[in-house]
């Protein structure tokens, strides 16, 4: 027999691997999924709902060949390691390559590692295991849930509001974001106004009149107030206490996501794309090492070897009134403690030591990591919060200020928190302060913000809706249907978003909702934990569900078509505006007995060059989905065709178009010339 064989999920991980593990292993990709289920079946839902929801699975397209040549090195080889991401849906995965790769219990082992380094990877190839069947039907489920809904009520929307897609998940996110527009349309503001009090060293503002919280509405109300003021102010309070600030958690995915958008002005699906690569592995030197720890958790538990040697650096590096104590929490609903919090796999590799080998955005997600796992176990900071209450004619004024007394966790963390220390002077009960300046300024109160992608995470989150790994996909989703915009970095739901909500609430208002979408999560937990029939669950929803689905198809109105004023010229019924895959268009209302489709007005040719092999010109154009590519103007009996820019100029070695790449790089577009910059 030859090598063991060990397949993980991604290719960039096999290099690191197979180095770590020696010459009797060999390390495959099964890149990614190999198997979805079937489209075949009532409604194509690919399970028999007669048969405890059974799945048919089928090899996911380009995936047979891959299959293939895994089934190849499995039977070469003496044992086979199924070493895919140490989540649910790894251990899916791992299950599919089990079945599709036909081995039996005898034949394989299930390894699993949260970060990719030598001695973690080693130790998990020392405590092999059977793939865990519950957290497989735990996955399972909620691909059939996903399924059964998505595509139900996709083609409900898409036949009555002309809304392209719904979803368990991604329907009620969108409900949250339509929900905030329109306590943001309801709103009414109302007119209130402040009294500023300037002194040489401080500025106080009003806070209360007779004993009373201050609530000016008018101006002349403000107005009767600074006339009443003297110019002399007494200290009636000065307070001065000391306080802690903790450290806070390391990361879970929804904080890392949240804190990188908001400190590092990344997208939620950028966050994740980086951070697979830092988990994934980085060439140092002649290395490939994992940089973090699995980067899908919702823990914040930290190993025991991390702390350890965590607690040395602090001590050796910042001295031992630094070191804390470790951050435990109360473990929420829902959390999958299966692996640790999002950490460095190295407390030694600080940023800097690596940062040459990292891109300019690894490095700022690494620094963040890196940085909020120390800083949670080193001591609070400890600041002295000062309050200073001033009288004048049976009003008070207060400012409020701290001190910085000891840094604490902000030695490594202050880049990335809001801090701002008003430092005050030292004054005493009685004394007298004369104003330098009154002022009054007019405010508005304000309707709720707007949610950006970091607050729908974090609500997300907090509500239960969905898991970590779909925060960012179901937000990537709502934009590219159309249902939501972003604009100055807030979510804004468009037309046909609030419209499909409007339509989904209508007929599954005890579906699409926040409560239901959690319950659902607690029983997908409860079959992964062994304590739910996962079949159960999905007769039990399924029952209630599609009734429902029924009535809607049969009940619901359909959203009439936008008219344009214009006739078809073939038949002269009106010309409507319909929605396509591609965008907007304009059709005739007769479909299906009449197909005409006005052709878009093409737009004017933006000649770039000559075409070197035909004489034509080289002109910009866009795909179907919008992509800008330049391509002869005597397509198709000419098709030269470059996706980056042309300059103008041939290259000396082939004479095809030199092409300028997104990195300023000067090339060819045919063979390897470059210029010389």
């Amino acid at each position: 027999m030859g090598k063991n064989l060990v397949i993980v999920e991604s290719p960039t991980k096999t290099k690191a691997i197979e180095k770590y593990l020696g010459e009797d292993y060999k390390v495959v990709s099964s890149k990614g999924h190999i198997r979805d289920l079937a489209t075949s079946g009532k409604y194509g839902f690919g399970v028999d709902l007669e048969n405890n929801f059974n799945p048919k699975y089928e090899p996911i397209k380009g995936k047979k060949k891959d299959i293939s040549a895994l089934k190849k090195d499995a039977k070469a080889s003496k044992k086979v390691y199924l070493a895919t991401d140490p989540d649910r849906e790894g251990e899916a995965i791992s299950w599919h390559l089990k079945d599709a790769l036909d081995l039996k219990d005898e034949d394989y082992e299930r390894v699993v590692f949260n970060e990719i380094t030598k001695d973690v990877v080693v130790d998990a190839f020392n405590h092999p295991r059977k793939i865990d069947e519950d957290l497989v039907h735990s996955q399972e489920t909620r691909r059939i849930l996903d399924r059964i809904i998505g595509f139900r009520l996709s083609k409900l929307m898409q036949s009555k509001t002309g809304g392209k897609s719904a979803g368990r998940v991604q329907s009620v996110a969108l409900k949250l974001i339509v929900d905030r527009e329109r306590e943001i349309d309801a709103f009414k503001e109302e007119e209130y106004w402040t009294i500023t009090a300037k002194f040489p060293e401080i500025t106080a503002l009003l806070d209360t009149i007779d004993g009373k919280k201050a609530d000016l509405k008018t101006e002349s109300q403000t107005d009767d107030v600074i006339n009443k003021l003297s110019k002399e102010y007494i200290v009636s309070n000065y307070e001065t206490k000391p306080k802690k600030k903790a450290s806070k958690y390391p990361f879970i995915t929804s904080t890392m996501q949240q804190e990188a958008i908001s400190k590092l002005g990344f997208s939620a699906k950028k966050t994740m794309q980086i951070a697979q690569k830092l988990y994934e592995g980085v060439d140092i030197k002649s290395d490939t090492v994992g940089l973090i720890t699995y980067m899908r958790t919702d823990s914040t538990r930290l190993s025991d070897e991390f702390i350890k040697s965590g607690y040395a650096f602090i001590k050796e590096n910042y001295g031992q009134d630094y070191v804390g104590s470790v951050k435990i929490s109360k473990k929420k609903e829902n959390v999958q403690d299966a692996h640790e919090a999002i950490r460095p796999s190295s407390i030694n590799r600080t940023p800097d030591s690596v940062k040459k080998y990292l891109s300019k955005d690894e490095f700022k997600l690494y620094e963040l990591i890196y940085s909020r796992a120390l800083a949670s176990l080193m001591k609070e900071a400890k600041v002295n919060a000062t309050t200073i209450t001033l009288d004048n004619n049976n009003t008070t004024f207060k400012t409020t200020g701290q001190v910085l007394i000891f840094d604490g966790y902000l030695k490594v963390y202050q880049k990335f928190e809001s801090n701002e220390e008003k430092i005050l002077p030292q004054y005493k009960v009685g004394d007298i302060l004369i104003s330098s300046e009154v002022t009054k300024e007019q405010h508005f109160t304000k309707p709720p913000a707007r949610y950006t992608e970091a607050k729908l995470i974090k609500a997300m989150e907090e509500l239960g809706i969905g898991r970590p790994s779909t925060y960012a996909s179901t937000i990537s989703t709502l934009t590219q249907r159309g249902y939501v915009t972003i604009v100055d970095k807030k979510l804004n739901p468009t037309e046909i978003g609030m419209d499909t909500t409007d339509k989904l609430q209508q007929f599954f208002s005890n579906l699409i909702n926040v409560e239901y979408t959690a319950k659902m999560e607690e029983n997908l937990d409860k079959i992964a934990e062994g304590k739910k029939v996962w079949y159960k669950i999905l007769e039990k929803f399924y029952k209630d569900f599609e009734p429902e689905v029924q009535n809607a198809f049969d009940t619901m109105e359909k959203k009439q078509d936008e008219k344009t004023g214009e006739k078809c010229p073939n038949c002269g019924r009106p010309m409507v505006i319909k929605n396509g895959r591609y965008g907007k268009f304009e059709a005739c209302s007769g479909y299906p007995e009449c197909k005409y489709i006005k052709p878009k007005e093409k737009a004017p040719e933006v000649e770039v060059c000559q075409c070197p092999k035909c004489g034509g010109k080289i002109v910009e154009r866009k795909t179907k989905k919008g992509k800008i590519f330049y391509g002869c103007n005597n397509f198709p009996k000419c098709k030269v065709a470059v996706w980056d820019k042309p300059t103008g100029k041939l290259c000396p070695e082939c004479h095809s178009l030199l092409i300028k790449s997104k990195e300023n790089i000067v090339k060819c577009s045919a063979c390897d010339y470059k210029v010389n910059n």
